[in-house]
Order: structure tokens, then sequence, then C-alpha cells
């Protein structure tokens, strides 16, 4: 019997398709965790590759870095009706504590506010549980001109 998947699991299965196309998340091997509109949440599975510091097997920062710069990018495209270009305008990353080495880190966020130019974000990396962060976060994005990308209806089923 196949088991069914509930409206955010399906939803986060649709977008792992697109999930390849930005070459820096690919090889990162980010790719969404789990979705609702007020929590999106992106993986990014432990590899040596990943590693910051040889002697600790900490991941490097730049990888929680990018964890959350494109969790927050998912937090507002699941917020907004039509995928649109935009840029990183402010992104505040406060680390409180390295990765566990050899653990997956989730990166999750919240689109709270949206404008018709700007959209602010906020979430955090974390193992387990969002109340014990790796590194809490907050960002500005700026939508850009441009035609949008895809729209929200147009991701395949």
């Amino acid at each position: 019997m196949a088991e069914t998947m509930s409206p955010e699991e399906e939803f986060a299965q649709r977008w792992k398709k697109f999930a390849h196309v930005s070459p820096y998340n690919r090889e990162l091997g980010l790719l969404p965790h789990s979705v609702r509109p007020d929590w999106c949440v992106l993986k990014v599975d432990y590899k040596d590759s990943l590693v910051g510091d040889p002697n600790t097997r900490v991941l490097h920062g730049g990888v929680i870095t990018a964890l959350l710069d494109a969790a927050f990018g998912f937090a507002i495209f699941v917020k907004i009706p039509q995928i649109r270009p935009m840029a990183t305008l402010d992104l505040r990353i406060d680390y409180l504590k390295p990765a566990t080495p050899d653990k997956a880190v989730l990166g999750g966020a919240v689109c709270y506010k949206l404008t018709p130019d700007l959209a602010f974000v906020r979430g955090c990396a974390y193992h387990e549980s969002p109340d014990d962060p790796i590194a809490t976060a907050v960002g500005i994005y700026m939508f850009t001109t441009g035609s949008p990308v895809i729209r929200n209806e147009e991701i395949p089923q």
C-alpha cells in the first residue's frame, strides 16, 4: 500500500526538483526537508568535503551561511505566488556554537513580512530542535527586476 504524504511533504518533494538550479546549493547538497507557511526547512548532510577544520571535523561556517541564505529564499518562495528574482540585501548570522560532527544540519526559516520590494526573514540552523540553535539569523531580501522564474502552480507535481 502506498504511503500518503502530507501537503507539506508533497510541497517539499515538488521543490526537490528545483534544488539543483543553484550549482552552489547542489554542490553543498542542500535539499528541502519540510515546508509549512510558517516554517520552511532545508537540510545539509554532514560530509567530509564540507569540514572547515579537519582536527575538529566541524562543518565550515560558510556551509551554515549558505544553508540559512537558501532556507530564507525558500521561505520567501513559499509566501509569494510566483518566484521572483531577488538579491540578499542584508543577512546577519549569530553563530552560537559549532555544528556537531557527523550530524546533518537543518536550516529553518519564516518569511514574516513582505512588501512590494522587500522580504523580511528570520530563522536558525540546528540539529534536532530550533530551540537549541547552532546559529540564529535575520535577513532582508530585495526583489529585482526581471520576469518571474516560475509560478508556484507551475512546479511539477
